[in-house]
């Protein structure tokens, strides 16, 4: 049982630099603003359902910059979330951002999942969200991860899936642009249509009960909020920030990926739709 007063006391592992790099977007301040336009587009698609009981223990693994803790903070104000990243500049931002937000019920560590310290069957629920898709053994880390889960503690895990993107005006150029995308993730090891899998991958690391909820993202015109802060701040731009290393990788032209991420902004006029499914995964220890 961890409470507020021994949370500091977990030791802190070093990083793996071969699962560091199978973050293609990277950990510079342009990430850093999209995956919080990201968080905050995407609050209620993705977390309204999500909260934590009272003195519960959560483990949010793989939490980045912070962009998805303070929400999960704010919807279980008196739970204790223990929250960890490999990078130790994104702990420190997510850190920064928290304190600026009044959330005092989070404690930040930076750790490797692969390598934690923590007794096992310490927290009660642990939450991960677009780190599976980043990572070259999804399943090994699952199984890891369930260690420090309770009996009957439940697992919380969200992803996306690029091969659900589809949109208005279907221009080829666009799709490849986003291939080019899944296929640097591939290459670096991970699995950017990941959320296609995650009943199979819960069920292999033995949870049970696995539940997986679609979650669909729907914009055209009469939704502006969606347009500005989903195709343009969110998945264009998402794209369009791999554009030097999957061009370098000889994935991509230059021509067609610019011509692509034009075709992408092209979604978002008037007359655009675009379409994107994420996907949240739950089950039982």
């Amino acid at each position: 049982m961890i409470n507020r007063a021994d949370m500091t006391k977990h030791l802190f592992y070093p990083v793996k630099a071969s699962i560091k790099k199978s973050y293609i977007h990277g950990y510079d301040p342009v990430e850093n603003i999209r995956l919080q336009d990201q968080a905050s587009t995407l609050v209620e698609l993705l977390h309204v359902d999500t909260a934590y009981a009272p003195g519960s223990t959560v483990l949010e693994a793989g939490c980045g910059v912070g962009a998805q803790t303070i929400t999960l903070a704010k919807n279980s104000p008196g739970a204790l979330i223990t929250s960890i990243d490999i990078s130790a500049a994104s702990i420190d931002e997510a850190r920064r951002k928290t304190e600026a937000a009044g959330i005092q019920n989070v404690h930040f560590e930076q750790a490797d999942i692969f390598n934690l310290s923590f007794a096992s069957q310490s927290f009660d629920h642990i939450f991960l969200c677009f780190v599976l898709e980043h990572l070259p053994q999804p399943v090994e880390a699952l199984i890891i991860l369930k260690r420090y889960l309770k009996k009957n503690g439940t697992v919380t895990v969200i992803e996306g899936d690029h091969g659900s993107a589809y949109f208005y005006p279907d221009i080829a150029a666009a799709h490849k642009a986003i291939e080019s995308q899944v296929e640097l993730q591939r290459r670096a090891g991970g699995n950017a249509n990941i959320g296609r899998a995650l009943h199979p991958l819960l069920n292999q690391a033995g949870f049970r009960s696995v539940c997986v909820s679609p979650r669909m993202v729907y914009v055209d015109s009469g939704k502006p909020q969606l347009v500005d802060g989903f195709i343009k701040k969110t998945f264009t731009a998402m794209i369009e920030g791999v554009r030097a290393e999957a061009i370098d990788a000889g994935i991509i032209g230059k021509n067609v990926f610019d011509q692509g991420i034009r075709d992408l902004y092209r979604t978002a006029e008037p007359d655009g739709v675009f379409c994107y499914t994420f996907f949240k995964a739950t089950g039982y220890k």
